[in-house]
C-alpha cells in the first residue's frame, strides 16, 4: 500500500519552472515514465474531456468537492497520476492499493486509518488500482465507507465497469471514460523525453511515425521504447534509424485483445456491422486485428457462417456454402496460409446482397408453434404404411405436385384450424428478387386453384 499526505510537489518536467528557471529536472536513477509524470493537472496531456475546466474533473476541483469516481481506460493513459493529482488537489491523503496484491484484510486497516482521519477533519482518497480484479464480496466491503464518506474512492480499471463491477457499487460512483493517447498526446510526450534528457531520438520521419504507431496509444509505453532507442543510441548506432531499424531495435508489442473481456465482443462486434454494412475493408481490417490479437480462426468462421445465414441468406445462397469452405479450408491448412481462406470468406460476405428475411421468418414461425401446440398435420399429406391408417384417412386426397399441369398442386401443408399467414417474406435482394417473383406466381395459382 502507498500513502502519501499532501506535501510540497517533487518538481518535474511539468513544473513551469524548475530550479534552475529551465522547468526541467532530471533523475537519470528513475525510469522516464516516472520523471515525466505530471504535478499538475492543467498538464496531463490526452484527456481534456475530463480535465478542462468545464469538464466533470475540472469541475470537482474548482469546487473542491471529489466524488467517488472508476477512472476506465486502456493501459498508459494517466489513470495513476489522475488519481494522484485530483488528492493532492482537494488535500485529500493518497492511498493506494492494488486489488492485485491485496485483500480485505488490507482494506480494513485503509478504511480504520481514514476513519482516524475523519475525526480530526482530514479526508482520504483511496486509489485502487485494478478494481475489476477485486470479486463481488471485496467490491462490496467498499460500500459503507464509500456511502458515509469515509473515503472518496477512485477506482481504475482497463475493463467494462458495467461487466467487471457490481451494480452497487457502481450506483455510488462516476465511470470516467479515458481515452487511448492520440497522435498529438504522444508527439507531446516524445517532445517533453528530448527535451528531458537533452537527446534528440536519432529516427528519420518515417521511423518517428511508426514509433508513435507502435506505442498504440500508450504513453508508458512510448517512453520505455524511448529508452530503449536512447541505449541503442549509447552502444554507437550510426545514423538515424530507418522504420526497419526501429523494429531491430524495439520489440514488437502484442495488440490490445483479451478474448474472454470487452475487447473480443467490440471486435467481433465491428467485424459483423461492417460486413453488414457491406464494407469489405473494414472488415478486412476488424478481422486483421482480432487474428494478430490471437483469436481463435475457427471462432471467427463459425461467426461467418452464422452470418451467412443470418445476414445474407436467400439473397445469395452460396454464402453458406463459401463460408464452410473456408472453414474446411482452415482445418486443412492451419495458419498463416489457411487465414486467407477466411479473408475471402469475409470478402464474399460483405460484398453479398444482404437479407435477414429467413431469419425473421424462422422467428415468426418459432412464435407461431407456440402458440398452436400439437396441432396434427392435415392428413391428406400423412403416409398410410398400414390398413388402419388408410381406413383413418392418412393421405388421402394428396397430390403429387410434380405430376400437376403447372408443377403445383396448391395444396394447404399448415394444421387445420391455423389461418395462412407470411412468414418468410423474400426481399428484392439478389437471388431473391426471384423467389419472390415465384412466390407470388404460386400465390396467384393457389387462389385460383381454391
Amino acid at each position: 500500500m502507498a500513502r502519501n499526505a499532501p506535501e510540497p510537489d517533487s518538481p518535474s518536467l511539468f513544473d513551469d519552472v524548475g530550479p534552475n528557471g529551465s522547468g526541467l529536472v532530471d533523475d537519470p536513477a528513475r525510469p522516464l515514465a516516472d520523471r515525466l509524470r505530471p504535478r499538475a493537472l492543467d498538464v496531463v496531456v490526452g484527456q481534456d474531456q475530463l480535465l478542462a475546466a468545464d469538464a466533470p474533473l475540472g469541475r470537482m476541483v474548482a469546487s473542491g468537492r471529489l466524488a467517488s469516481i472508476i477512472l476506465w481506460g486502456p493501459p498508459g493513459c494517466g489513470k495513476t497520476t489522475i488519481a494522484r493529482l485530483l488528492a493532492d488537489r482537494t488535500g485529500l491523503v493518497f492511498e493506494q492499493v492494488s486489488a492485485t496484491f491485496s485483500g480485505v484484510a488490507d482494506l480494513r486497516q485503509v478504511f480504520a486509518a481514514a476513519a482516524r482521519r475523519r475525526e480530526i477533519g482530514q479526508g482520504t482518497l483511496l486509489f485502487v488500482d485494478e478494481i475489476h480484479r477485486f470479486n463481488r464480496a471485496q467490491q462490496d466491503s467498499f460500500l459503507p465507507y464509500v456511502e458515509d464518506g469515509t473515503v472518496v474512492l477512485v477506482g481504475a480499471t482497463t475493463e467494462n465497469p458495467s461487466f467487471e463491477l457490481n451494480g452497487a457499487l457502481l450506483s455510488r460512483c462516476q465511470v470516467m471514460v479515458l481515452r487511448r493517447l492520440d497522435e498529438a498526446a504522444l508527439t507531446e510526450l516524445l517532445a517533453r523525453a528530448e527535451s528531458l534528457t537533452g537527446r534528440a531520438l536519432a529516427l528519420t520521419d518515417e521511423a518517428r511515425t511508426s514509433l508513435l504507431a507502435m506505442a498504440d496509444g500508450d504513453g508508458r509505453y512510448l517512453l520505455g521504447m524511448v529508452e530503449q532507442i536512447l541505449a541503442a543510441q549509447d552502444a554507437g548506432g550510426e545514423g538515424p534509424l530507418d522504420v526497419e531499424g526501429l523494429r531491430g531495435v524495439i520489440t514488437s508489442r502484442a495488440p490490445l485483445y483479451d478474448k474472454s473481456r470487452e475487447e473480443h465482443y467490440n471486435l467481433i462486434s465491428a467485424l459483423h456491422k461492417s460486413m453488414r454494412g457491406s464494407d469489405p475493408d473494414a472488415a478486412l481490417y476488424w478481422l486483421a486485428r482480432m487474428l494478430d490479437g490471437g483469436e481463435d480462426p475457427l471462432y471467427v468462421v463459425r461467426r461467418l457462417v452464422r452470418f451467412a445465414s443470418e445476414d445474407v441468406g436467400m439473397a445469395d445462397p452460396a454464402a453458406l456454402q463459401m463460408t464452410l469452405a473456408a472453414w474446411d479450408a482452415y482445418e486443412r491448412l492451419g495458419s498463416p496460409e489457411g487465414e486467407v481462406a477466411i479473408a475471402q470468406a469475409v470478402v464474399y460476405l460483405a460484398t453479398a446482397p444482404k437479407s435477414i428475411a429467413v431469419y425473421r421468418g424462422y422467428g415468426r414461425a418459432a412464435r407461431l408453434a407456440r402458440q398452436t401446440g400439437s396441432l396434427m398435420p392435415p392428413a391428406h399429406i400423412l403416409n398410410a404404411p398400414t390398413r388402419l391408417m388408410k381406413e383413418l384417412g392418412y393421405g388421402e386426397g394428396y397430390e403429387y405436385d410434380p405430376d400437376t399441369a403447372d408443377g403445383f398442386s396448391g395444396a394447404d401443408y399448415l394444421p387445420d384450424g391455423v389461418e395462412r399467414r407470411p412468414l418468410y417474406e423474400p426481399t428484392a435482394n439478389g437471388h431473391e428478387r426471384r423467389i419472390r417473383e415465384r412466390l407470388a406466381h404460386w400465390e396467384d395459382l393457389r387462389a385460383r386453384k381454391r
